[in-house]
């Protein structure tokens, strides 16, 4: 039996641009995608925290350094500049590799930039007591 698991994450990034006349998908600053382990082209999901929306997308490379999220196509009309947001990305894991299964997980600051020494997840109700 093989699982979905969650593979990667970039944690509340802020969304830069927003292009309608794009036919679709992300672009993602390069450094981000290297450190989160998502490729072009990769199957990426969006939740917006700002406006409550999901959807879903592939990832394109933006330009290294750039801090760039930008959401482009039909999906512009749900994700504005300003804007908090995921991008999560899933795996097919076999089931022996399920109990030492590790997501990346990317903090990034206001700017998009990789906040080092963070990266694991605390659950909701044990934050409140972190």
């Amino acid at each position: 039996m093989r699982r979905i698991l969650f593979k990667s994450k970039i944690h509340r990034a802020t969304v830069t641009q927003a292009d309608l006349d794009y036919e679709g998908s992300v672009t993602i600053d390069r450094d981000l995608l290297r450190a989160a382990d998502i490729v072009e082209n990769e199957k990426v999901a969006v939740w917006n925290i700002t406006q409550g929306t999901r959807l879903e997308t592939y990832a394109l490379e933006g330009e290294a350094g750039s801090g760039v999220i930008c959401i482009n196509g039909a999906a512009a009309h749900l994700n504005k500049p300003g804007d908090l947001v995921i991008l999560a990305t899933f795996a097919e894991v076999e089931e022996a590799e399920v109990p030492t299964w590790k997501p990346k997980v990317v903090f990034v600051d206001k700017d998009n930039r990789v906040v080092p020494g963070i990266t694991a997840e605390i659950p909701g109700p044990q934050r409140r007591s972190a």
